[in-house]
C-alpha cells in the first residue's frame, strides 16, 4: 500500500469533467485506488464517488493505492493531478 497527500490545482477541482478524467485514469491499473478529504472517502474508480467528494481548487486529498501495481498508478495518477486532469481551466 502507497499513500501520499497531494493538492488539486486546476482551478475548478473534481467537477465532472476532471472527475471523470481522474476515474478514467484509475481504471487503468489493477489496484484498489481511493482517496480521502476531510472526513469522506471516495473511491477513485467511480465517478459518482469522486463527485459525491466535492474536492475543490485548492484542497488536498490523501490517495492511497494498494495491489500489484500501486507504485505505477500513484505516480501517474499524481502526475495527472498535477498536469489539471485535461481542465483547460488549470490553476497557475
Amino acid at each position: 500500500m502507497v499513500v501520499k497527500t497531494v493538492k488539486i490545482t486546476n482551478a475548478t477541482g473534481l467537477h465532472l469533467k476532471p472527475a471523470a478524467r481522474f476515474c478514467e485514469e484509475a481504471l487503468k491499473f489493477h489496484s484498489t485506488i481511493t482517496f480521502t478529504t476531510g472526513n469522506v472517502t471516495a473511491n477513485a474508480k467511480s465517478v459518482l464517488s469522486i463527485l459525491g467528494a466535492c474536492v475543490r481548487h485548492g484542497d488536498e486529498i490523501e490517495i492511497v493505492c494498494n495491489g500489484d501495481d500501486e507504485q505505477e498508478a500513484m505516480d501517474h495518477l499524481c502526475k495527472c493531478i498535477a498536469e489539471g486532469l485535461g481542465d483547460k481551466n488549470e490553476a497557475q
